[in-house]
């Protein structure tokens, strides 16, 4: 039995593997413990084609390597995680993993009624306390229900962190900076400016904020707005953007506050390859993405056409199996989408029959595709549309992502704090990772729409409600 007290214990919940396949190589220099019962929960969710299904199978060809020549002896003693150091990132664990080979050592309290999965895995808490004496036996769960029980019970036990972007939500890049009143007074020696095919540009000869970021939004109080268009060892160079809320608009669409014109121009930038807005409902996220998707596809012709997708989470009770084509069966989780599209559709001076034939054009040039089956596709010349990126795993924003091929654009629209997916949190979601990890990439923009646009009641009712 292994006397290190400076190592911790980690008791392992199933659903920690099942979110995260390398959580075993994630503690570092701590040791971590397999019940039984969780192999057992693998081995039950090993079937199908979901991405819980095939994290655990991800899990099972791990341990199959760290088992596979080791005796009954060496699993006793703890098997060295550092032989797949190569899984977590080029960091090799010192810790072991130990795996249940005897059983329990006390029995289940009697406040913890039944046999269940969960009683289980707390009863092996309690029993490494006894036996692992001086040792910290830590229990890492996803599960809240079974943390609180833990509490009760006595058990040291924490969430799993290791996939949280941030501390806190409210530190993620926003993508919109104001600048000082005497912003210009400072830079005024060191300043050049020039317009190039009808765009004006500055040149800041240093650099002029401390955190500055490829298309990061500028603005200063006396109207001035601009994108931060590219940033090396000699300086800055800023690009004033169009003004989309007066007269020039976008499929019909023009820009009702700055978040919205700034994020026009990320939209209709051919040299931003992705794009990332976030927001409460009503702040336009959908509506401006396809009126800047169709401009570009049907008059422009940049793109060939248009592909939104969404993660099929349901808000409330599952209706049931959907019957006819992938595209009948994505068209009820696309009403968002096809409500925008009305709206950009429709005309006062057209006829029933000019309606409808915008409409079977349309059709023609967006496409509703699932998610079911993005794995190994690649879309050369498309705008990529991903709604409610916010119930997708970093994991799963990796795969959507991977997909663009040449003269592709991808746009990720999703609101943090309306996460459906079992746990994911503002903190740990696909669409916070993609916002953070992204924001140096010379080819990114983000911007987070703050002001609601859709209607006096709609932006009552998220003040109020």
């Amino acid at each position: 039995m292994p006397n290190e007290n400076s190592r911790h214990l980690i008791v392992l919940d199933t659903n920690v593997l099942m979110h995260d396949p390398t959580a075993v190589f994630r503690f570092h220099e701590h040791d971590v413990f397999l019940p039984m019962v969780v192999l057992e929960e693998l081995d039950a969710a090993k079937k199908g084609t979901s991405e819980v299904a095939r994290n655990v199978r991800q899990v099972s060809r791990f341990l199959d390597e760290l088992v596979e020549g080791a005796d009954h002896e060496a699993i006793t003693n703890g098997l060295e995680l550092s032989s797949l150091q190569s899984v977590n990132g080029g960091v090799a664990p010192s810790g072991r993993l130990f795996l249940q080979t005897q059983t329990l050592k006390i029995e289940l309290p009697a406040h913890l009624p039944g046999k269940n999965t969960d009683n289980s895995i707390l009863s092996m808490a309690l029993s490494l306390q006894e036996t692992w004496r001086g040792r910290r036996i830590i229990l890492v769960s996803k599960d809240i229900n079974l943390r609180i029980k833990a509490h009760v019970l006595g058990i040291n036990t924490e969430d799993y962190y290791n996939d949280k972007v941030l501390d806190d939500v409210d530190l993620l890049y926003t993508g919109l900076t104001e600048l000082d009143d005497d912003f210009w007074n400072q830079q005024i020696d060191d300043l050049k400016s020039w317009q190039s095919e009808r765009k004006s540009y500055y040149r800041i000869e240093q650099f002029p904020l401390e955190d500055s970021y490829p298309y990061q939004c500028l603005f200063a109080g006396n109207g001035f707005e601009a994108l931060v268009e590219k940033i090396d060892e000699g300086g800055t160079t800023l690009r004033v953007v169009q003004d989309y809320r007066n007269g020039n608009a976008v499929w019909g669409i023009n820009a009702r506050n700055r978040e919205q014109n700034f994020a026009l121009n990320l939209l209709m930038d051919p040299e931003v390859d992705l794009v990332t807005l976030l927001g409460a409902a009503g702040t336009g996220k959908t509506l401006l993405a396809l009126a800047a998707g169709l401009v570009q596809t049907m008059e422009t012709k940049l793109y060939r056409e248009i592909i939104i997708t969404r993660v099929t989470v349901p808000v409330g009770e599952d209706i049931g199996f959907l019957p006819g084509t992938e595209e009948e069966k994505m068209a009820p989780w696309m009403g968002a989408l096809l409500d925008n599209l009305e709206v950009l559709t429709q005309s006062e001076d057209e006829s029933d029959w000019g309606r409808a034939a915008t409409a079977d054009l349309l059709n023609k040039r967006i496409k509703l595709r699932s998610l079911n089956f993005m794995r190994g596709r690649t879309f050369l010349n498309r705008y990529i549309i991903i709604d409610e990126a916010q119930n997708l795993t970093s994991k799963q924003m990796k795969t959507l992502i991977t997909r663009a091929g040449p003269g592709s654009k991808i746009i990720c629209l999703g609101n943090v704090n309306q996460i459906d997916t079992p746990y994911l949190t503002e903190t740990t979601s696909g669409l916070t990772y993609v916002v953070d990890r992204f924001k140096t990439w010379p080819h990114s923009g983000h911007i987070t729409l703050r002001r609601g646009e859709r209607s006096r009641l709609a932006d009552a009712a998220t003040e109020i409600l």
